[in-house]
């Protein structure tokens, strides 16, 4: 009995203490994850799953450090069990898992997972561009073929990225002669962070053999992505935490990255200062300068971020200081990862995403900077600089169209590696759009007749004038878009056209008929009630009344600028919705017209706008809506001399600025 009892001690306290040491693996790999370790998270959570612990959370852990680490082939084997255990995961996981699929090139699984990905995030801006570009594929494709690109010829069987082009040298960030990858990972680029080197570019495309680009630099911290000043004597770089030889860190006791500066002094790189809007609680990186060099750009995980990684900007001040960084928005991040940003001589934004449809891991996307500082479309550059793995840092001269990207691409040497390519066509796609305006009826041509040509979402209008000819051309029309045109000229209808572009270069003819303006045989007149302080009288009203002046009604119901009713001006708009309940048979058309002040397109869009949301507030109240037609002349019909340049008292501009709500039926 003894014995019996010795044995089943000796049993208990043996699993006990297999218990207790798989317990403090655990412990081990959950705190290397939490600290960004992913490599040494990696090998503690599979040398627990070889000794047959197997978790959901687990498996999560393991399939996102491969996924961090930009080893998406890897993550997919995780990720499979994961969903194998458990169909039921967070939506985040089904994104990640679509991208996995993409990195072995399976694209129909990648867009069936993100189906479901769509159904649960319908909310979310990458489930907007999955909506919206269903065909996303044929778009890359077409995008593709652009580049010839080959080994920058510098790349090293470690970690090699991130480059610039200085003083006709090539600077770039590797993880050679430091003893193996630096084990400090971030979250948003996921690549190890080691020293500055630097080649010289030969005339041939080669380049020289790499040497440290600061000799006495100190092993105490790592330096990567630098930019340069035009002039070379200001450079910004990223650097791990590190500040007057002490190392700073989170309240979790990470240590993230920040933004630097350095000064060119006696041919050192000397005076290096932490940037203002740093924190210790967040990471900065990856900076990039607009071309008249006012503004950084730049990555940060910094509060208010939508993502994991968002793009910032912030101005740079003539006395040194600088603004507050401001997120650069919703038109370019998205709840995924966006980094690495460059700004070419041409104030095209490039950056990577791994946000958007892509062909996998991160991609290179772009997007003109307009002058009103909006983005333009973002687009997906295509094969062969986009991969199914991850693509990055990309960097172009504007003038030769050459320039250099990073890939952790099979075909490389290393974890990284740094790729140098020449753009044989532009991305930029635009179509002329032409055509004569006739008479409908006579098939005349027909001179003056104003066209204002609108997309989508009734934005970015452009107006012409036809000639003597009846010829109307709009010129750089966006390829792939839908747009309407709209005419008008007096004595004839208003007409909106609906036109496709196609997504090739070239031309688009579009001729255009419209009719004369119907005269009525018999004109109906009704009598109306007025009522005003003094009295109460009755009026006429016939087909071409304008109810607004008959009822004493304030021409403007807006606040500048605005398309939004003012709450003070729904009483006036009562009286109209009367006399329309009054007589269900009257038809109106809703004219918004506004003064010369501002640009041409801006106060046609305006007036589009006020005009429909006069008709929204109607219908509202009641009204059919096909009883009510609504229309933006913008600054096309003035009532008086106060057009563009013409100096006019606000009275008179406020002349112009008006409402017109005009019978069309009795």
């Amino acid at each position: 009995m003894r014995i019996k009892n010795l044995s089943f001690t000796v049993l208990f306290l043996s699993f006990f203490c297999q218990i207790n040491a798989q317990t403090s693996k655990t412990i081990y790999a959950d705190k290397k994850y939490e600290e960004y370790a992913y490599a040494d998270a990696i090998k503690a959570y599979e040398e627990l799953i070889d000794k047959g612990t197997t978790d959901e959370k687990i498996l999560r852990r393991l399939g996102n450090s491969y996924y961090f680490t930009g080893e998406l082939r890897d993550a997919l084997k995780w990720y499979d069990q994961l969903f194998r255990i458990n169909e039921v995961q967070d939506p985040e996981y089904l994104y990640r898992y679509a991208q996995c699929f993409k990195s072995v090139g399976n694209y129909r699984k990648a867009d069936a997972v993100l189906a479901k990905f769509n159904e649960k995030s319908a909310a979310e801006k990458r489930a907007d561009l999955i909506r919206n570009e269903k065909n996303y594929l044929e778009d890359i494709k077409l995008n593709s073929g652009r580049f010839d690109i080959a080994d920058a010829g510098m790349n090293s069987s470690y970690s090699d990225y991130g480059s610039a082009v200085y003083d006709n040298k090539i600077i770039f960030t590797s993880a050679r002669d430091t003893g193996g990858v630096a084990k400090n990972n971030f979250k948003w680029t996921n690549k190890s962070f080691s020293k500055l080197y630097v080649a010289e570019l030969m005339p041939d495309g080669n380049v020289s053999e790499p040497k440290p680009f600061r000799k006495k630099e100190s092993s105490k911290y790592n330096e990567s992505t630098p930019v340069f000043t035009k002039d070379g004597r200001t450079m910004y770089f990223t650097r791990n935490n590190f500040t007057d030889g002490k190392r700073g860190a989170s309240e979790k006791q990470i240590t993230l990255l920040k933004l630097y500066s350095a000064e060119l002094v006696d041919g050192k790189w000397e005076n290096t200062k932490e940037l203002p809007f740093n924190s210790d609680q967040y990471s900065t990186a990856h900076p990039a300068l607009s071309p008249d060099e006012k503004t950084l750009y730049f990555a940060s995980d910094m509060p208010g971020t939508l993502g994991e990684s968002d793009l910032y900007k912030v101005s740079i001040n003539g006395n040194g200081a600088y603004g507050n960084p401001e997120n650069l928005g919703p038109s370019i991040n998205t709840e995924g990862r966006e980094t690495f940003p460059f700004i070419s001589e041409e104030n095209e934004l490039y950056f990577a995403s791994d946000g958007r449809p892509g062909l996998g891991g991160l991609d290179i996307f772009v997007s003109k900077i307009q002058e009103d500082r909006t983005f333009d479309d973002v687009q997906n550059v295509g094969e062969p600089v986009n991969s199914r793995f991850d693509d990055f840092a990309f960097i172009i001269d504007s003038k030769h169209r050459n320039g250099f990207f990073s890939s952790n691409r099979i075909s490389g040497h290393g974890l990284d590696d740094v790729y140098r390519f020449t753009e044989t066509r532009r991305l930029i796609c635009e179509q002329e759009l032409t055509g004569i305006v006739t008479d409908l009826e006579t098939n005349q041509v027909l001179a003056n007749v104003t066209l204002v040509l609108f997309d989508e979402a009734r934005q970015n209008a452009k107006q012409v004038v036809t000639d003597e000819n009846g010829n109307y051309t709009f010129s750089k029309v966006k390829c792939g878009k839908n747009y309407f045109i709209k005419t008008s000229k007096s004595d004839y209808e208003i007409k909106e056209v609906p036109l496709s572009i196609k997504k090739e270069n070239g031309k688009t003819i579009l001729p255009i008929s419209i009719e004369k303006k119907a005269v009525p045989l018999v004109a109906k007149t009704i009598m109306i009630k007025t009522v005003s302080i003094k009295s109460v009288k009755m009026k006429p009203i016939t087909v071409g009344t304008d109810l607004a002046k008959t009822l004493n009604i304030p021409m403007n119901f807006f606040d500048l600028g605005k398309a939004t009713i003012r709450k003070s001006s729904e009483p006036q708009l009562q009286k109209i919705v009367d006399v329309l309940k009054q007589y269900p048979t009257l038809t109106m058309d809703i004219r918004s017209h506004t003064d010369s002040r501002q640009s041409d397109s801006s106060n046609m869009i305006l007036s589009e706008k006020r005009a429909q949301s006069t008709k929204d507030w109607l219908v509202k109240k009641g009204i059919d809506e096909k009883r009510l037609t609504a229309k933006g002349f913008g600054e096309t019909q003035l009532v008086n001399k106060c057009a563009d340049g013409v100096k006019c008292s606000e009275a008179e501009h406020q002349q112009n600025r008006r409402s017109e709500f005009i019978v069309t039926t009795m």
